[in-house]
């Protein structure tokens, strides 16, 4: 369900409460994120599930950092330097998994 260059949320339940993820998907690829950035420590999304992205850029809807859809790695803003934090997927059967 994620297009070319694009970005959703998930919610990931767990007996801890749970937890955000943004999923990506690059030249093909998926890629999963914490939904945390680490300027703020808050979510990216402006609103739950809605990014702001620019070109090949998931950009912060607090406080403007961008960072990579690819990789995660803050290119621009507050937070420079620094990179939302990996979680490793595979997908299956075409549905994205954990691990």
């Amino acid at each position: 369900e994620i297009v070319e260059g694009g970005v959703i949320g998930v919610e990931i339940p767990s007996s801890t409460g749970g937890f955000s993820l943004i999923l990506t998907r690059v030249d093909g690829g998926v890629n999963a994120f914490h939904n945390e950035c680490p300027h703020a420590a808050r979510r990216l999304d402006w609103a739950p599930g809605k990014f702001l992205v620019e070109g090949r850029l998931l950009v912060c809807a607090a406080h403007g950092a961008s960072f990579v859809l690819a990789s995660g790695e803050c290119i621009g803003g507050p937070g420079r330097n620094g990179a939302l934090k990996r979680v490793a997927v595979q997908v299956i059967d075409g549905e994205v998994v954990l691990g």
